[in-house]
């Protein structure tokens, strides 16, 4: 029987190696184990990612390969979503707008920056990928989400992120907007005014709750 920790690096390294099987495999012995499965998300399945996000940026890995090691991480989370408890029925501590740029169909970070927020407490409102501007903001005033997110990949579609901002603090100045993908840095949100940044989906919770006490101190 493999020990916690040699669990975690196995589904990190299956993520990185596009391996499904061994992910899915290393995700039922989390399960069968009595491991804590949404750790096993964060420190082994998240952390993967992470690192084929950097390997991205290097360019050691291309978009093939990024969706091979997306279909590894999804094959290990159908394993362990059904066991991480929620939080609270309702979902209170917040609602949060999230998609992809319009012009970017990448969604894997986005996805997992979903699963973390729906764990974390919040409720979350998935537009997809390749999201027009406008539907960021129609969205917000239909569900009155206090947090929009939006992700980007790539350096062309990342600069529609200012405009989505220009938008939504345009309609209503009490919005909080967060932005995080690959080409975003902290350079980056300072230049488009967001109000977060979620550098991984492993901090995109702790920034969530951070725009919660400081956009709506009464909730």
């Amino acid at each position: 029987m493999s020990s916690k920790e040699e669990l975690l690096q196995k589904l990190h390294d299956t993520v990185v190696a596009f391996d499904e099987e061994g992910t899915k495999q290393a995700a039922e012995e989390i399960v069968s184990g009595g491991h804590d499965p949404l750790e096993a998300v964060m420190k082994g399945l998240a952390y993967g990612m992470e690192t084929v996000g950097r390997l991205f940026k290097e360019q050691e890995y291309f978009v093939p390969e990024v969706l091979l090691c997306a279909d590894a991480l999804n094959a290990g989370m159908a394993v362990l979503k059904p066991h991480i408890p929620s939080s609270g029925e309702d979902n209170t501590l917040g609602r949060v707008v999230i998609g992809t740029i319009q012009g970017d169909v990448h969604d894997i970070g986005k996805n997992l920056v979903k699963l973390m927020l729906e764990v974390g407490g919040f409720t979350v409102h998935d537009l997809g990928n390749n999201v027009p501007y406008e539907s960021f903001i129609e969205e917000q005033e239909r569900t009155g989400a206090e947090i929009i997110g939006i992700s980007a990949m790539l350096t062309t579609t990342m600069m529609g992120m200012k405009k989505v901002i220009e938008m939504a603090k345009k309609k209503n100045p009490r919005i909080a907007v967060m932005i995080g993908g690959a080409p975003v840095t902290p350079n980056v949100v300072k230049l488009f005014k967001a109000d977060g940044y979620a550098q991984s989906a492993s901090t995109v919770v702790a920034e969530a709750k951070r725009l919660m006490e400081a956009f709506c101190p009464a909730q």
